[in-house]
Order: C-alpha cells, then sequence, then structure tokens
C-alpha cells in the first residue's frame, strides 16, 4: 500500500502528508487553495492534484484531514466515487461519530475499507511526528494502514466500530477541557496570593498535579504568550460535538460546558486563534 493520498494541508495535515513522503510513500495532495499544495510539492517529494478525485483515483489508501462534518461528507463523497475496491479512507478529522458511521456503511457497500481516527498531540505533535490516534472500524482495514500511521504517529490504537475513533476523541478534549481550567484557576489563585507561581509550578509539578499542559503551557501561561498551538475556535468545535453526542447518550457533562461558555467569554473578547491555554485571561 505504497501509493496514498492526503485531501486537507490544514497546520496539521501539512506535516503529516510530510512525514509520509518522508517514509518513502508515493504521496499525491490535495488543497482547496492550491497555493497551500504547490508549497507543499516544493518542500516534500510528491505530486499535486488538482481536484479530490484526481488524488485519490490511484489511491491504495486516501487520508482526509479537513473542517467539520460537512467538508468531511462533501470530500469523502467525491473521492469514495473513484476509489477502487479494496482501498482505505482514513479520515483524521476531529468531526461526529454519526458521519463516520454513515461514512463507514457508504464505502462498506462500495468494498472500500473505512476508519475514523481523530488525532490529538496538536501542531507540534504533527510536526515532529509524535501524534496519538484514535481509530474506529474493523481490525483488517487497520492493519492496512498501521504502517502509514506510525510514519506521524506515536501511539495508534483501534478502539472499536466505526465511530469508536471520534467518541474517543470527545474524551480527549474534555480532559483537556476539565485540565486547562483547573491549571488557569490554580495559576490565578497563586498570583492573586503573592505567590511566586514558578517556582510553585516547579515544585508542584513532580506530584499528583502534574498534566501535559503543566508541563507545556504553564510557564507561556504565566507569560501571557497565547498566539500558537491549539486555537479556542478550534476547542469550541470539538466541545460542541462532545455536548451534542452527550445529550444523545445520557450522559452529563456539567464542567464540559461550563467551560465551553468560558471559552465563549474569550472569543469575545478577540482571542478565537489564541491557544486553549488562554483561559487564564478572563480571570484577569
Amino acid at each position: 500500500m505504497n501509493k496514498v493520498s492526503f485531501i486537507g494541508l490544514g497546520v496539521m495535515g501539512y506535516p503529516m502528508a510530510g512525514h509520509l513522503a518522508g517514509a518513502g510513500y508515493a504521496v499525491t495532495v490535495y488543497n482547496r487553495t492550491a497555493a497551500k499544495a504547490q508549497k507543499w510539492c516544493q518542500t516534500y517529494t510528491g505530486t499535486q492534484a488538482e481536484t479530490p478525485e484526481q488524488a485519490a483515483e490511484q489511491a491504495q489508501i486516501v487520508f482526509m484531514c479537513v473542517g467539520d462534518d460537512n467538508d468531511v461528507r462533501e470530500m469523502a463523497g467525491k473521492v469514495l466515487k473513484v476509489m477502487a475496491p479494496g482501498s482505505v479512507l482514513v479520515d483524521h478529522t476531529t468531526a461526529s461519530a454519526e458521519v463516520a458511521r454513515e461514512l463507514a456503511q457508504q464505502a462498506q457497500q462500495q468494498g472500500i475499507g473505512f476508519l475514523d481516527a481523530p488525532v490529538s498531540g496538536g501542531e507540534a505533535g504533527a510536526v515532529n511526528g509524535a501524534l496519538t490516534i484514535m481509530a474506529g472500524g474493523e481490525q483488517a482495514d487497520f492493519d492496512t494502514v498501521l504502517p502509514a500511521l506510525k510514519a506521524y504517529g506515536r501511539q495508534a490504537k483501534l478502539l472499536g466500530k466505526a465511530g469508536s475513533g471520534q467518541l474517543a476523541k470527545m474524551m480527549n478534549q474534555i480532559c483537556i477541557a476539565g485540565i486547562i481550567q483547573g491549571l488557569a484557576e490554580a495559576l490565578h489563585f497563586g498570583q492573586r496570593a503573592g505567590l511566586d507561581c514558578e517556582q510553585v509550578i516547579e515544585v508542584i509539578r513532580q506530584g499528583a498535579a502534574q498534566s501535559w499542559q503543566m508541563e507545556n503551557r504553564a510557564g507561556s501561561m504565566l507569560n501571557n504568550q497565547y498566539n500558537f498551538g491549539f486555537a479556542v475556535d478550534w476547542m469550541r468545535k470539538d466541545l460542541a460535538i462532545a455536548l451534542a453526542e452527550a445529550r444523545k447518550n445520557g450522559s452529563t457533562l456539567a464542567l464540559t460546558a461550563l467551560v465551553d461558555q468560558y471559552y465563549a467569554d474569550v472569543q469575545k473578547s478577540g482571542g478565537g486563534r489564541w491557544d486553549t491555554s488562554s483561559l487564564l485571561t478572563r480571570l484577569k
């Protein structure tokens, strides 16, 4: 399965496709903004397609990393028309479990494999080839694409049938939202108490309070630096998906709903493109 295509060269897709090229795959790329695909081809070894169909028609594996449910349906609808039986469509977009199940059924009817495989690790994880990949679908399809996933993923696991990857990503975002809010409140509390928060973080990061967010974001939060990382706008999109799924399955996400509203406050203050750690700004 050496011939692959990658559709969607955004913050995540651009380096992910690059890792595939670096691993020796024959990569064809497509992006709605053609200039981005042209730039990618100048940076990596690969071919630019003028349409999604052209990108997918000869590919054994088609990867997508686009915007939302509507984008996923649109692009999948185009590529599934031309993909050959036995090929596999892998959707890395963070989208709903519902759209994953729809596409899995559609692909199966055409003899095509499908995996919903959202990722975690942000832009840094994509650039460094260290993403965590949560997949839903059939074992045979996962086994087929796993060597390619290893080009940019340090962890990839099949978690169940179609939709399971998206449900796992919802859990991931629920955890992150609560952790960042807790970290923001702790830093706010420490600053108001007159503590040297950098020294406090150095101590408590060695104990049970330690987290990825504390390790990678506490310093920039204390320095009021937010123009990087995973944007608030994207996080609100992801939390909306999780909250909608919670209404369907009857789960209670009180904290998630509250933090989502806190992110709405950040958006109103002009921070839609700030990193998600910018929750601290609304406490100042």
